[in-house]
């Protein structure tokens, strides 16, 4: 369990010091990395490693290169600024290119392109999706204003929870 979570936390630090367009205020980026000094060992080592990210919602996007719905929503998030300084600062995003085995992950089905929104306690959030009762995660190119209102919802979800 350890291992899956720290593989995680690795990905996320390489997809979010790599994904954003947008440059924050100081002019460049400053890739988040998990060397923060020594850490005690055992579960005090993991809660410490966990420390940065549990003021932040996950956004979890699943993706195909040869998709063009895909592809599409992709053109759509490099070009809007709201969406990727709202990324760049207030979420961690796992850009997956590939299925998982894990059913939470696909509650309602494996398709792409799909985007789920997860708590820092590992819940998927039922009550932040799309607008298509067959596909509930799925966003396209229009459903941008959507997509852009469910992150604030989730922003402020975490903020009244924590």
């Amino acid at each position: 369990m350890v291992k899956a979570v720290l593989s995680v936390v690795l990905m996320l630090v390489v997809v979010s010091s790599t994904i954003a367009k947008y440059i924050p205020k100081t002019g460049k980026r400053v890739p988040q990395t998990l060397s923060r000094g020594a850490y005690p060992s055992g579960d005090e080592q993991i809660n410490q490693m966990f420390q940065p990210f549990r003021n932040k919602p996950l956004m979890v996007l699943f993706h195909l290169e040869d998709c063009p719905h895909s592809q599409a929503l992709k053109k759509v998030f490099s070009e809007n600024n709201e969406i990727q300084k709202t990324l760049d600062e207030d979420f961690i995003v796992l850009n997956l290119m590939y299925e998982t085995t894990d059913k939470h992950l696909s509650p309602d089905g494996q398709y792409v392109p799909r985007i789920l929104f997860v708590d820092p306690s590992m819940t998927v959030r039922a009550d932040i999706n799309g607008r298509y009762a067959n596909r509930m995660y799925a966003y396209e190119t229009g459903d941008i204003n959507l997509l852009i209102s469910n992150m604030q919802k989730a922003k402020k979800l975490l903020k009244g929870e924590l």
